[in-house]
């Protein structure tokens, strides 16, 4: 039986159609991605989903004992409700059966009847099978995994910006562990280590994942069907991203065979019928045959001719000859703001043309690098140097435009000199088509002025260009003809993405910021990955990586590595006791299970599991804090 089920689902937006008639099945445990251009219906058909939204006409079905959760939905909570509030929110149905359970121990002082006790024995077991007993082992993962630090737990959920509430959301959604989840953009606002746990997450999820992303490497490990919306209709597609990138090609590539075949025998069988007719005058038979022939020409054309893929202007960025080896030197550059130090005193040499990749946590500093490197700040201590012949071009992350009063037709032929023709062939390869542009720059959302942005850049001499998130708000395929763009490109490249499909691509070498400090890695991001996997995660200064050497270490990391197989076998151990008192209350609950009518019994052994519990809380506790230490000492087995 499917767990939703979609049919002949109609949805306009005023005349303007979004959905038209569709119809599909997800089956349990399903883990299916939408793909479509931006503005297809996707979000449209999430909210529909989730109850957020109505829709005109047709039938959903989700199965009655199933629950719901979507990431897009952001619930307004009491003024002064703290982070860790809403994530406790996320065990809002086991702690209602813990309540339950304490109002029965109450009662059971002065009422043992079997109902009762019977039904204190179902709820002790139901406590255990929802996670009752690990909620704050799995708080702490999740958190930890998300990138939620105790302090932010603290602060109040209401002052977030939207993309750190959006991650809480996500979060307290993975604690409440419902059994479909919708993930709309989930990514959006996670770093790389961030994207790859939820990664893991949803791979692992037993229950029914639907997701909208344009992250293809997350689409491609975590999904086992693409469904396509394109033209307010729906094409299946029984594979990962990889499949469904390979098999729309190909069914673009046989429907076309068979289009231009049919079109070829009609016109043939046209080409003869209007001979037939010429021949035919005054011949009644011959002429009966070619009117018949004309009703078989009207018949078999039944192949509708492909829509091709869609494809942006075919330009790329202007460039520049660079003449000489020297890019950029960067001499014991440093940067702080307060006691905060953004980057320690970093030497680095860029040679012509190398392609970087600037990666690292969210918060660590890549765009305050970038801003000086581009000239916006003033480093704290160091000196700077570019080549004679470099002319740089810069895509910041957050865009701000001189004259947000213009129209985008009249800033593209203002500041980029170009005919007001060419200004909207521009402007319609990055999706500003119609009367969006005669739009003012100021009612722009934040996506839509990057967009601009770009599509400014590229008609720019440059042999430096430096971009920071350049592809965070467009859809799949015109990322794609950016990457075809910058394909073409020849000139350095530096660039702050979290998009790992860009970064494979382009990367050839990797920057990595941490701690204010720069592992300088030459290789693409899935070969320094397979590098950092096999490496001590304490932070080093900026330095060339070679994959092949091995760095040797001194009195410190000796001192390290003993106290982290002292942590390892602390750890070994309490993992042991845990094992031992999971054990012993699944013995007792089984043992109560098995007595519903043994009221001294149950007494007994519920108050024996409630001691037991908090012993396993205080282990759990206990390990958390070695795994952190381990965590911290880059020892972790």
């Amino acid at each position: 039986m499917p767990e939703i089920s979609v049919q002949h689902l109609t949805k306009y937006y005023g005349d303007e159609i979004i959905l038209d008639d569709i119809s599909f099945d997800i089956e349990p445990g399903e883990k299916v991605a939408f793909l479509g251009a931006n503005g297809s219906g996707k979000s449209t058909l999430f909210k529909i989903l989730s109850g957020k939204l109505h829709y005109d006409s047709g039938e959903i079905i989700v199965r009655s004992d199933k629950r719901i959760g979507m990431t897009d939905q952001l619930p307004e909570y009491p003024a002064g409700t703290t982070v860790g509030e809403v994530l406790d929110s996320g065990f809002s149905h086991i702690q209602a059966i813990r309540d339950e359970l304490t109002e029965l121990e109450k009662r059971m002082a002065y009422d043992d009847s079997a109902a009762v006790m019977s039904k204190y024995a179902y709820l002790t077991a139901k406590f255990e099978t929802e996670g009752g007993y690990d909620m704050n082992v799995r708080r702490d993962i999740v958190c930890g995994g998300l990138e939620i630090s105790r302090e932010m737990q603290q602060r109040e959920y209401a002052r977030l910006s939207g993309g750190e509430q959006t991650r809480i959301n996500m979060a307290m959604m993975i604690l409440k562990n419902t059994e479909i989840i919708l993930l709309d953009e989930p990514t959006n606002h996670l770093d790389v280590s961030a994207i790859e746990f939820l990664e893991d997450y949803v791979s692992k999820y037993k229950g029914t994942v639907l997701v909208v992303s344009h992250d293809r490497y997350f689409i491609d490990r975590t999904v086992t069907r693409v469904i396509e919306l394109e033209d307010h209709k729906l094409n299946f597609y029984p594979g990962n991203y990889t499949f469904y990138v390979e098999e729309r090609q190909r069914r673009y590539e046989e429907q076309l065979k068979r289009y231009e075949q049919e079109q070829r025998k009609a016109d043939q069988l046209a080409f003869t019928v209007e001979r037939m007719k010429g021949w035919g005058l005054g011949n009644a038979k011959l002429m009966r045959r070619a009117f018949a022939m004309e009703k078989r020409l009207d018949r078999m054309i039944v192949t509708e001719k492909p829509k091709a893929p869609r494809r942006g202007l075919q330009m790329g960025f202007s460039q520049k000859e660079f003449r000489g080896d020297d890019v950029m030197q960067l001499r014991e550059i440093s940067k702080s703001f307060g006691d905060r130090k953004i980057l320690e005193p970093t030497t680095l040499n860029v040679l012509a043309g190398e392609r970087i990749a600037l990666i690292g946590d969210n918060g660590a500093g890549k765009t305050t690098l970038l801003r000086i490197l581009t000239g916006e700040l003033r480093p704290d201590g160091g000196t700077l140097r570019f080549g004679p012949t470099i002319k740089m071009g810069y895509l910041p992350q957050i865009v701000e435009f001189q004259h947000p009063e213009r129209s985008l037709v009249d800033t593209m032929i203002y500041e980029t000199d170009c005919t007001p023709g060419e200004a909207r062939n521009r402007l319609g390869a990055f999706g500003f088509r119609g009367e969006d542009v005669f739009k003012q720059i100021q009612v722009l959302s934040g996506g839509e002025r990057s967009r601009l942005a770009l599509c400014m850049l590229m008609g720019e001499n440059v042999n430096l260009l430096i971009l920071d998130e350049p592809t965070n708000h467009l859809d799949i395929e015109s990322r794609e003809w950016i990457e075809a763009a910058v394909e073409d490109y020849t000139g350095n490249l530096l660039f702050v993405s979290h998009d790992r499909y860009f970064i494979n691509q382009f990367g050839r070498r990797i920057w990595d910021l941490s701690d204010g400090m720069i592992t300088d890695y030459y290789g693409t991001y899935r070969e320094y990955r397979d590098y950092r996997a096999k490496q001590p995660k304490e932070t080093k200064p900026a330095y060339e990586v070679k994959p092949e050497k091995k760095t040797s270490g001194g009195n410190d990391l000796y001192r390290r590595e003993v106290e982290a197989k002292k942590l390892r076998r602390t750890a070994s151990e309490l993992e042991k006791k845990i094992a031992a008192t999971e054990a012993k209350i699944a013995e007792n609950t089984s043992k109560m299970a098995e007595n519903p009518a043994d009221f001294v019994l149950l007494g007994e052994l519920s108050a024996e599991n409630a001691e037991i519990g908090e012993q396993e809380e205080q282990l759990y506790a206990e390990l958390s804090e070695v795994w952190e230490r381990l965590d911290e000492l880059g020892n972790m087995e």
